[in-house]
């Protein structure tokens, strides 16, 4: 097999695993949809809201599984290529694939999810340095605000910085971009709601508010 046919299929192939849909897969087991109920997004916080914790946490293992799944075939088709432009770029380019392929799945009417938890599942294959930056963002902004969708919007925004500061190669750069651009786009409709002061708030979760209150 050449190294672009090579390449190729396993792009394709990210993309299919991406578009299995967690929450959907999991949903048709209990004989439910959960795109026509909450929010209508079949993510994991959809499903939280929906299903509960256990179904949603069903969820999220299925959805990181996949980009971690898509990482791994990248990083082992990018060692059957000779060394070159093209086997540094296709590790991260599938990573990009897979979670294309879960917020427009192909298996599901290319109606999916926002994406977050396979950029997550990819980048602790790919670059498990970042997750911690990840998740430090993303718990700091979701004590202060409550809000969800901002919370993983500022996380995956603070990829492209960590990635400056720490010197990274070109590809890992253009996956900070790609994962960045691709959480704006998809959670595009609750920065709406919040600048409209419509978007759903965890209170639990806004624990320094708690404890002044309780102050």
């Amino acid at each position: 097999m050449t190294p672009i046919l090579l390449a190729t299929s396993a792009t394709i192939a990210a993309y299919l695993i991406g578009s299995l849909s967690g929450s959907l897969l999991l949903g048709k087991l209990r004989g439910v949809d959960i795109r026509t109920m909450g929010s209508g997004n079949a993510g994991g916080t959809n499903a939280f809201r929906t299903q509960g914790f256990k179904f949603a946490l069903g969820v999220v293992v299925v959805d990181i599984g996949k980009g971690a799944l898509s990482a791994w075939i990248g990083l082992h088709a990018s060692g059957r290529v000779p060394a070159s432009a093209l086997s540094s770029w296709l590790p991260y380019a599938i990573a990009i694939a897979a979670v294309i392929g879960h917020v427009w799945p192909v298996w599901h009417g290319f109606r999916g999810g926002k994406g977050a938890a396979t950029a997550i599942g990819a980048t602790l294959v790919l670059w498990p340095a970042a997750v911690p930056v990840l998740l430090a963002v993303w718990l700091s902004c979701l004590i202060l605000s409550g809000y969800v969708g901002l919370s993983t919007v500022l996380a995956g925004a603070s990829l492209t910085p960590f990635a400056a500061i720490a010197q990274a190669p070109a590809p890992r750069l253009a996956f900070a971009l790609a994962v960045a651009a691709l959480l704006l786009f998809t959670h595009r409709g609750n920065l709406a709601r919040l600048r409209a002061g419509t978007e759903s708030r965890f209170e639990n979760a806004r624990l320094l508010h708690r404890l002044r209150q309780r102050a």
